[in-house]
């Protein structure tokens, strides 16, 4: 159960990394350096760190113990831009509530 939790952090946490860099960096090289290129590599490895979000979060209902409404809130984390750093939060504290 545990594992499942840590590894939904860490895809979690990679994926907002990986969005926040399609936002801030690529964009920008796209639309005003003309590097078009940018997004498609960015947004590719993005494309793929977002199906494995929604992947982890689906393994870890059963152990974060979400009713659909957390599902829902789960997800909908990954599209806002730092929204998956939030949920971060309540993951660490569930994680160390499992440990003790």
């Amino acid at each position: 159960m545990k594992n499942r939790i840590h590894t939904l952090r860490i895809i979690g946490l990679i994926e907002g990394v990986s969005f926040m860099f399609l936002l801030l960096i690529a964009m920008p090289l796209k639309y005003y350096f003309d590097l078009p290129m940018a997004v498609k590599v960015t947004g590719w490895i993005h494309g793929v760190l977002f199906m494995l979000y929604i992947a982890a979060v689906l393994f870890a209902i059963k152990a974060m113990a979400w009713n659909w409404f957390s599902v829902l809130v789960a997800l909908a984390a990954s599209l806002i831009p730092v929204g998956t750093f939030v949920l971060d939060k309540s993951l660490k504290r569930r994680l160390n509530e499992l440990e003790e």
